[in-house]
């Protein structure tokens, strides 16, 4: 099932509708609510954290009939873990030391999670885990993706959005705070966040247009 909405010569997914409705959140929180930037980029970071929990459930339901794959996940489910949460681990530290309270190097996971409460975003970190829960069930579970998933494909594929992103939003980041978060510009990264979002996110989920065989023309009789 997808809409008639076309996005980049793909078609819209009733689960990218909904990555689309769960980045209205934090768009709302900063037009309405005076989010502030810190905490607009300690909600991109909560959600690349969710991104690396479900690339684990994505790996691990991968190909469950298949004993090699088994064998692969016993070595590359733990390798994933402890260098994607190395890698994100930095992120988030960048985060709380250039943007938010925290000024010493290595914040504790109390201070992350006393951040999430003083700013308020649980409720909108919430609503993007639903949305890449929603992707995760439809697409993955329920359009047969994890039967043919190759597991080294699922362990590269979240490097590839997230570093994107941490570049694209820090370098947005140190621009708006270099204008003074004024809220256009701070709802513009917020814009720009969610179409890098939904682009790879059709990309990844939108099946190719199969091409139609040709052959040579021929004359009518």
């Amino acid at each position: 099932m997808s809409l008639s909405l076309g996005f980049g010569g793909r078609r819209l997914t009733p689960s990218g509708v909904v990555l689309i409705v769960a980045n209205l959140v934090p768009l709302v929180g900063v037009l309405f609510l005076g989010w502030t930037l810190f905490a607009t980029l300690l909600l991109f970071w909560l959600e690349n954290v969710t991104v690396g929990v479900f690339s684990v459930l994505q790996m691990l339901t991968a190909r469950p009939r298949d004993p090699l794959a088994w064998g692969l996940k016993l070595f590359m489910i733990p390798f994933f873990i402890f260098h994607y949460g190395m890698f994100t681990t930095v992120h988030g530290v960048f985060v709380m030391s250039l943007f938010g309270p925290v000024t010493k190097a290595s914040p504790t996971p109390a201070a992350f999670y006393h951040a999430v409460q003083a700013t308020g975003i649980g409720a909108a970190a919430l609503a993007l885990a639903l949305s890449h829960g929603v992707s995760f069930v439809l697409n993955y579970i329920g359009g047969g993706q994890y039967r043919t998933a190759e597991l080294p494909v699922l362990m590269m594929r979240p490097y590839g959005r997230v570093m994107v992103l941490h570049v694209v939003i820090l370098l947005g980041g140190f621009l708006v705070s270099a204008l003074g978060s004024p809220v256009p510009a701070l709802a513009l990264l917020v814009v720009l966040k969610t179409g890098l979002d939904l682009g790879a996110h059709l990309r990844e989920h939108q099946p190719a247009v199969p091409v139609a065989a040709t052959g040579p023309a021929t004359d009518p009789a």
